[in-house]
């Protein structure tokens, strides 16, 4: 038993479908859960990345071994609900210090019905999923292994999943966040951005009201002939879950966009474009998950440090047409961008919105911007 927020905590264990077993005890919300155990190597934004989209399905692992220190509050919110099935943490303090904490990341976790496990060895347990690669697991409190284990082999894989259609909005709306003021526009009036909604972040909506933009999201399987008939000055794929191999439709839906408005594409939405373009996309062995990732330009041969958090990659051999390979990581080699030839059309890999940061790229969204400016019909 463990001691957190003065109540004694029942142990707990997180079982891989590998048959490995992690004890610890439990913290968030009693009961088990079941997904793809992945790590992330980023020392903050713990709030941001439980309720970013691209986590749904999974049961996310934190490397920096100090949790909840800064507590949890009500801005950082990177969608409408956390999206991560599991947590699994070193340490989970109690005592969270900052002047916006409204609770602690355990309260947080219970409150929305969140079950995660403290006290685990997170170093051997992400040394595991590097050697062996990421793997289905689950949190359970009231189980065996050999239990846990069997209910766990019945559970679908997660890459089988279309996990997009569960996060996307079911309906058309406009974004305005109050806390964002529409920024002023050049030509002073607002470019229609339509961000079609794969598992978008909030802080991408954020950015492009920040620049002057008015943002329509719409639903993930929205054609492009309803997408064209809102007039948008440009088109945003977002980032989203799971394997961009169930998406076909959106690929078609891409297809139908390029040639007839500027498209920029991030993470799943860079996977979809490569996919238009002939590209078939592969799964990674443990991902790329954290803040601290080198990405290369190729044509400027500048060096970015972006934050990641994707599983799947685009096969660059493959691409076919007036598409380039722009970006490659600096680790594994694997594509992180992509730039049309002749078209408003480029791609990345990576998270130009990450919050809490780095915010090295951000500059990508005035690229795309600059794209949109120059082509868009004056009001």
């Amino acid at each position: 038993m463990s001691l957190l927020n003065g109540t004694t905590r029942p142990p707990a264990r997180l079982v891989l479908a590998d048959g490995r077993v992690f004890e610890g005890v439990g913290v968030g919300a009693d009961g088990h859960t079941t997904g793809e155990v992945v790590f992330t190597t980023s020392m903050t934004g713990y709030q941001e990345a439980l309720t970013d989209p691209s986590f749904r399905g999974q049961i996310l692992t934190m490397t920096f071994p100090l949790q909840g220190n800064y507590g949890t509050s009500g801005f950082a919110d990177e969608s409408g609900e956390i999206q991560v099935r599991g947590f699994v943490v070193r340490e989970m303090t109690d005592l969270p210090s900052h002047w916006q904490s409204l609770n602690t990341l355990h309260e947080y976790l219970a409150e929305r019905g969140i079950p995660g496990i403290a006290e685990v060895d997170t170093r051997a347990l992400t040394r595991h999923l590097r050697s062996r690669g990421v793997v289905m697991g689950t949190i359970t409190r009231d189980e065996t292994p050999e239990a846990a284990l069997a209910r766990l082999n019945a559970e679908p894989d997660y890459a089988s999943v279309d996990y997009v259609s569960r996060v996307s909005t079911p309906v058309a709306y406009d974004f305005n966040d109050p806390r964002v003021a529409l920024g002023v526009s050049p030509e002073g009036s607002a470019p229609h951005v339509v961000v079609l909604d794969l598992g978008v972040k909030r802080n991408i909506m954020r950015i492009l009201r920040a620049r002057g933009c008015t943002v329509t999201a719409v639903p993930h399987n929205t054609d492009a002939e309803t997408i064209l008939s809102l007039q948008p000055d440009g088109v945003l794929l977002s980032p989203g879950p799971g394997d961009p191999m169930l998406l076909d439709h959106v690929v078609d839906t891409s297809k139908g966009l390029i040639g007839k408005t500027p498209l920029m594409g991030i993470c799943l939405g860079h996977q979809v474009v490569g996919r238009a373009f002939g590209a078939d996309t592969f799964k990674l062995k443990f991902g790329h998950r954290g803040a601290n990732h080198p990405v290369m330009d190729n044509i400027s041969g500048r060096v970015h440090i972006t934050s990641q958090n994707h599983g799947f990659a685009v096969d660059g051999d493959k691409l076919s047409g007036a598409i380039d390979v722009a970006q490659v990581h600096l680790n594994d080699g694997t594509v992180e961008g992509l730039q049309h030839r002749e078209e408003p059309v480029f791609t990345i890999q990576y998270h130009s919105e990450a919050s809490p940061g780095p915010n090295d790229t951000e500059y990508l969204f005035d690229r795309f911007l600059e794209s949109v400016r120059s082509l868009r019909t004056p009001a």
